[in-house]
């Protein structure tokens, strides 16, 4: 477990990291928000982040949503649910956070707004897509993305803000490239089709390993855990392979 001058130090670096990528290709360092990616992280250990200015926390699971909710809702930050959601867990999810980043099917769609319609609350979202075409991954396929989008959009709780993905697993940055083309490509044609009361503002993607081709193709929004908290200690972490709400 890292000490809270390297996570300190961690959190710095990548910022400083997310400000040079901007650099590179001409963009403003304060259009690049950093999410960190918490899974596995006690909350101690993100309240120490917390502290040193992050402001976004992402979560994987319902059950650490819960577990950590006693630190961190005493403290200035922001909760997404950027994991698969099952339909069974959603009451339980849209207790801790502001945004769902995670929206892949109409049925998910369909729940939140029934819950949402039940505690008269409404809720940003993201949509998330499949652009690596992995079977293993979640997410709706590039070509169905405006289909989606026009669907979440009939649902008067749900703001779909932007779009969500995961970029293919790979130590080559330029194979990484063509995944976060995509989604810049998809997010562009549903910005076109002009659909009533959805935004484009936010690209979530990129992670510890390549959020600098991620930032070079349009994110608005990285998520890195790893980089700031250390090697996570369970398998099958979000930075690499399938998200899920399962243990």
């Amino acid at each position: 477990m890292l000490t809270d001058a390297e996570i300190r130090a961690n959190l710095t670096a990548v910022q400083g990291r997310i400000a040079t990528a901007c650099e590179r290709v001409g963009r403003d360092p304060g259009d690049v928000g950093l999410l960190l990616a918490a899974k596995t992280v006690p909350a101690d250990r993100v309240a120490v982040a917390v502290a040193a200015g992050a402001r976004l926390i992402g979560e994987n699971r319902a059950q650490e949503l819960a577990e950590k909710d006693a630190v961190l809702s005493q403290l200035p930050c922001e909760r997404h649910f950027i994991g698969h959601l099952q339909t069974n867990k959603v009451n339980q999810v849209l207790r801790y956070v502001t945004c769902v980043q995670s929206v892949d099917r109409a049925e998910l769609a369909d729940r939140l707004q029934r819950r949402l319609e039940a505690i008269d609350a409404t809720l940003d979202v993201l949509l998330q897509v499949n652009t690596s075409g992995e079977s293993s991954k979640f997410g709706v396929a590039p070509h169905h993305a405006l289909s989606l989008a026009r669907d979440i959009a009939d649902r008067d709780r749900l703001r779909l803000r932007g779009l969500m993905t995961i970029g293919l697993p790979a130590s080559d940055p330029e194979l990484i490239r063509p995944s976060y083309r995509r989604l810049r490509e998809a997010a562009q044609e549903i910005r076109a089709a002009a659909v009533p009361g959805v935004t484009m503002d936010v690209l979530s993607m990129g992670m510890s390993a390549d959020l600098d081709v991620a930032v070079a193709e349009g994110a608005t929004m990285v998520r890195v855990g790893s980089a700031v908290f250390g090697a996570r200690s369970l398998p099958g972490d979000h930075e690499r392979g399938p998200v899920g709400d399962e243990p």
